[in-house]
């Protein structure tokens, strides 16, 4: 058994494939999945878990050497938009239909309750060395 981080064993297995490059959509519940990547969806109820506790969560795990965000997050929601700002010092911000274009091409969407809108950031991998 693990000793701790990422409990979810779906979640695990599918970081472990992740390589350079690679893209990773953290999603609020209400995103539009596209059809593609693999998607492990850990939303239980509105809010639950939230998309700061899974973001953070994802944060310790994997080396990210870039992530992007609709810009609409800015004036709809302010808090995601703080937390976006206060993890990613060069947050690229496109319209929210281009992150849905740009989200088709990841390998790998993680679906969260968070039940705000435009919580949602696309991250790609980088190499811890």
């Amino acid at each position: 058994m693990k000793r701790g981080g990422i409990l979810n064993r779906h979640l695990a297995g599918a970081l472990a494939e992740l390589g350079h490059g690679h893209g990773v959509l953290v999603c609020d519940a209400g995103m539009p999945v596209p059809r593609g990547p693999r998607v492990v969806d850990l939303a239980f109820r509105a809010g639950v878990p939230s998309f700061a506790e899974v973001l953070d969560g994802l944060l310790d795990e994997l080396v990210i050497e870039g992530a992007t965000a609709a810009h609409e997050v800015r004036d709809a929601n302010p808090e995601a938009a703080a937390l976006l700002a206060d993890r990613f010092a060069a947050l690229e911000l496109v319209s929210h239909e281009r992150l849905k274009e740009l989200s088709a091409d990841a390998r790998l969407v993680v679906r969260t309750g968070e039940a705000r809108p435009y919580a949602n950031v696309l991250l790609r991998c980088g190499v811890f060395f």
